[in-house]
């Protein structure tokens, strides 16, 4: 008995500041390309489990090495994903935006948080708990079959990014992150994009 407190007072605390997820919530899992297969029910049945948080700027979300208890997704706002190495410099892994999932990893694995996550504009994020979705996809295993499915394509596509990258030099990787961010966050000003993201000079010159 002590053991089953322990555990739901564990799910409990990631509450933080949230609350019960809203008909926004549920669209925003949907918008999720890993949950785009689950139906009506299906997706219910997530959102059961589902909780609500808002972190501050420049809040930690999860560090690294840390268990990983759950799994986020933006609803709104930005974090970055960064790893540090032996002397204690950052080295960014990654920037997300509205409707991204991190950490990569999933939820098939039982490894730790693979890098420190932190917000890096107010945020609110959808907590999906490990244990309470392994036992979701327990009672409903259509659940898992179809995140599976999409899964491959998305790591196919991680793969043939990393492929690209690999071929070019420093200069050239640096223009294709401009890129992505004027795709993701860019806006049309007469001939010119401005890039509306808080991101230092240095964070964009320690970004892989």
């Amino acid at each position: 008995m002590t053991c089953l407190l322990f555990r739901y007072n564990q799910i409990k605390s990631l509450a933080g500041r949230g609350g019960k997820v809203s008909n926004k919530e549920t669209l925003t899992l949907h918008n999720v390309p890993l949950f785009h297969d689950l139906d009506e029910k299906e997706l219910d049945r997530l959102k059961g489990i589902t909780i609500t948080r808002f972190f501050p700027k420049k809040s930690i979300v999860f560090k690294e090495g840390a268990r990983k208890e759950a799994i986020f997704f933006i609803q709104k706002g930005l974090v970055k994903t960064f790893k540090t190495d032996e002397n204690g410099h950052e080295q960014i892994v990654s920037f997300l935006k509205t409707g991204d999932m991190f950490p990569h990893t999933g939820f098939f694995n039982q490894n730790p948080y693979p890098a420190t996550a932190q917000s890096i504009a107010d945020s609110t994020l959808l907590a999906v708990p490990i244990q309470a979705f392994e036992q979701l996809i327990m009672e409903k295993p259509s659940i898992a079959i179809k995140m599976m499915r999409v899964m491959g394509d998305i790591i196919r596509g991680l793969q043939e990014r990393i492929q690209v990258l690999s071929g070019k030099d420093v200069r050239q990787r640096a223009l294709s992150f401009l890129l992505t961010l004027a795709g993701q966050h860019g806006r049309t000003a007469g001939e010119k994009i401005i890039i509306d993201f808080p991101m230092t000079h240095q964070e964009f010159a320690r970004q892989k």
